[in-house]
């Protein structure tokens, strides 16, 4: 018989509304049911958590590292778990590691570990993100451009491979270097395409997307911008109800106006998400370290290449959802969608995660009434606690 338990205590978020003096009733690792305090019947074990919201787990589909690993340089089963337990910290309860643009051999071992993480079940692994190495040069950012490359058939047939044995695959490509029909095999194998780091005009990124691409990684970033003759791939992406679009919000990355005006235009339904773009130094004390042999540091909030150019954020996804609570004014609860239920639904994981729904993972944070995470859970059990 499976043990039920009632976690009592909190104002509790949904995903959609918000509910009073009530209880998170979970049956195993799913949630049963909300229901009021004062309906739980003696028999139902409870515990009473000392925290002012509960909400679902934020869901984050592009972590480079954490904890002081970055995935490029260890991809390995023992680097994802680390990963996961640096993001736990701050609420995050799935994530996909995410490999930037590197070798045949290094993206090989990347997807060996993914596939021994899924099997092991390790708690906030959810698949993987591929981002590179079929990336244009001209919007290259951080990722070396001594790896940018064309995608053969080879790669193409490993990517198929590798997207039914995960749970979920995520693959960033610049528009202009994948063709409309490798784009379209790539999505009816199982593989989420997303444009990114592309310098592709407005027509050629809608064709994309016409072709099966579902999402844009970090919009704004490393992307032809919005014109008034030539929309590029920003314009694309805002005009495109289907395309979901990450956005790292962190104030460095994208102005506060222009996170305001993609939230207007997006009309759906695709929506903008957060991600956290988290380095290796998430959850870590050092302030430097080095990414396919380049030093990236750590200053003013940022990570940046000497050169001034930045690779990846210093950034959290409680931080994220406080800042366009806070910064951008949105509501606390699209705010906590952005982090949850969009990312999920984005991914195609909507189902059991980014909410507290019936029949859901039982995925939650415990916040204080300064969005400070108290505790995190993944599948009811406890793995982040900030008086352990």
């Amino acid at each position: 018989m499976t043990d039920v338990l009632a976690i009592v205590g909190p104002r509790i978020f949904d995903g959609q509304r918000w509910h009073d003096d009530a209880a998170l009733v979970l049956e195993g690792a799913r949630v049963k049911a909300i229901v009021e305090r004062t309906s739980l019947g003696p028999e139902i074990a409870r515990v009473v958590l000392d925290s002012d919201m509960l909400v679902p787990g934020f869901v984050d589909l592009q972590v480079n590292g954490g904890g002081g690993v970055l995935f490029n340089q260890d991809p390995s089963h023992q680097a994802i778990a680390t990963i996961c337990a640096a993001h736990a910290r701050f609420g995050t309860t799935s994530l996909l590691p995410t490999l930037i643009t590197d070798t045949p051999e290094i993206t090989a071992r990347a997807v060996a570990a993914g596939l021994e993480s899924h099997q092991a079940g390790q708690p906030g692994f959810m698949g993987l993100h591929l981002e590179g190495p079929h990336l244009s040069l001209a919007r290259k950012g951080a990722h070396d451009p001594g790896l940018i490359r064309p995608m053969t058939a080879g790669d193409q047939a490993r990517l198929a491979a590798a997207a039914k044995a995960l749970p979920h695959l995520l693959l960033t490509v610049a528009a202009e270097t994948v063709p409309p029909e490798q784009v379209a095999a790539l999505a009816a194998s199982g593989v989420r395409v997303s444009i990114g780091h592309s310098d592709a005009g407005y027509a050629h990124a809608m064709a994309c997307a016409d072709a099966g691409a579902t999402m844009v990684t970090h919009l704004f970033n490393a992307m032809s911008p919005l014109g008034h003759r030539e929309p590029g791939v920003v314009g694309a992406a805002l005009d495109h109800g289907a395309l979901w679009c990450g956005l790292i919000a962190d104030g460095i990355h994208v102005h506060p106006a222009a996170i305001g005006a993609a939230l207007r235009a997006k009309r759906g339904p695709g929506r903008l998400f957060l991600v956290t773009d988290a380095m290796s130094l998430t959850g870590w004390h050092e302030d430097s370290f080095t990414l396919n042999g380049r030093t990236i540091t750590r200053a003013g909030g940022a990570l940046r290449l000497a050169d001034g150019t930045l690779a990846g954020a210093d950034l959290t996804m409680i931080d994220a959802v406080a800042y366009m609570h806070e910064t951008i004014g949105e509501s606390l609860e699209e705010s906590l969608r952005m982090a949850s239920l969009y990312p999920a639904q984005a991914i195609g994981a909507a189902r059991e995660r980014g909410h507290l729904q019936p029949g859901a993972r039982a995925d939650f944070v415990c916040l204080g009434d300064r969005l400070d995470v108290q505790a995190t859970f993944i599948a009811a059990q406890e793995v982040f606690s900030h008086e352990a």
